[in-house]
């Protein structure tokens, strides 16, 4: 599905022609994908066929795309358009486009994909290097206007999960399907155009981060795990959340706590120039002292912006200090195996004096015992 990104591209492509020269890189290749949009404002086609951007260190830019494809990107400001057709030799192609400026050091980022890059490698002398990191610098600190568009999509995330517990009923005789279609309705109502996940996983599948569903019937005093996520005008909201019909289990408010009190003290370390790890590390240390260290199996958050996943990684190892407007999720979690699982994610802003939630969604346990609203899926 095609959707269209708020255009600051130009903008972002002159901050990535900074970062290129900051690295004395001479170009960047960027293949279909999230980079791809946020460079040019137009969400690429994603298929079998060669479609890329390349940006110089001067600004200059242009695109090579399949010929069938070329109406979508045209009268993007400042970018040439360049094509080829069924039957031609696109990766020749885009060595005489980058042949004929004869570059020496060449970033590609990780969307262009190796099926491309090693033809083309045998048909360049120049040395193509693994630029992620440089062109990801020029979209890590959002601008004004993508800042309001995430603001946007969490505002109406929050929506979906209140009008869904003010909805759905009792959780108890229901299946985790029902309940997932219900969200995805509420998700199209409030006007997110793509759908990336909705993940609802009761009592023991809760215990498998990236449990989607199944065909399971809800029991009373059995806690479910909600995570949803989805793209609204080219932005994305992502947020996770515990609700349950009956009473909490005293354990599972106990396991509940450690997790939410974990991701509290992670939420108040963040400030610019702490390293990103350093967050990762401040709410695994809180689990692992209350015993549940190897029961915590992925990293505390990710970056999010005109993609769900993207940089910074709130990871062990990533030692990349946080900037200003620098946005991403802190959403640690519990997994106990045949048992129930507990994850609670909000979406946060790096701020001058710290960190802001995009996500205002009560984070305690929500208990649903009234009687489900009609809904009809027409729509």
């Amino acid at each position: 599905m095609l959707h269209t990104v708020p255009d600051p591209s130009f903008q972002c492509r002159q901050r990535l022609a900074e970062s290129l020269r900051r690295e004395q890189m001479d170009w960047a290749l960027i293949g279909a994908g999230p980079g791809f949009s946020y460079f040019t404002g137009r969400r690429p086609i994603i298929t079998e066929r060669l479609l890329v951007l390349l940006v110089s260190a001067e600004g200059e830019a242009c695109l090579l795309a399949p010929l069938l494809q070329a109406p979508l990107y045209q009268e993007i400001e400042g970018v040439e358009v360049f094509t080829w057709a069924d039957g031609e030799d696109a990766i020749a192609r885009l060595a005489e486009i980058l042949n004929r400026n004869q570059p020496q050091r060449i970033a590609v980022n990780d969307e262009f994909y190796s099926g491309f890059l090693l033809p083309l490698q045998a048909q360049s002398t120049a040395r193509f290097l693994r630029g992620q990191d440089v062109i990801d610098a020029a979209r890590c600190q959002k601008q004004p206007e993508e800042i309001v568009g995430l603001q946007h999509a969490a505002k109406a995330i929050d929506r979906v999960w209140q009008r869904f517990c003010d909805s759905c009923g009792a959780l108890a005789g229901q299946t985790e399907f029902a309940l997932r279609d219900r969200i995805r309705h509420l998700m199209q109502q409030e006007g997110f155009s793509e759908i990336s996940w909705i993940d609802v996983g009761a009592g023991a599948n809760g215990a498998s981060s990236l449990h989607h569903g199944s065909e399971k019937v809800i029991a009373s005093d059995e806690p479910v795990v909600f995570d949803f996520a989805g793209c609204l005008d080219g932005y994305y909201g992502d947020i996770c959340r515990v609700a349950i019909t009956g009473n909490i289990p005293a354990d599972y408010q106990a396991l509940y706590d450690i997790v939410l009190h974990a991701q509290e003290a992670a939420f108040q370390q963040i400030r610019p120039g702490v390293s990103a790890e350093s967050i990762d590390l401040t709410a695994r240390r809180i689990i692992a002292q209350a015993g549940y260290g190897d029961y915590f199996t992925h990293r505390t958050g990710h970056g999010i912006g005109v993609a769900a996943h993207e940089t910074p990684w709130i990871v062990k190892g990533n030692v990349q200090p946080l900037g200003l407007n620098m946005v991403f999720s802190i959403e640690p979690g519990i997994y106990l195996p045949q048992r129930w699982g507990v994850r609670i994610e909000d979406i946060v802003i790096v701020t001058a004096e710290g960190a802001q939630r995009l996500t205002q969604s009560p984070r305690l346990i929500v208990v649903i015992d009234a009687a489900a609203e009609a809904v009809s899926y027409a729509n």
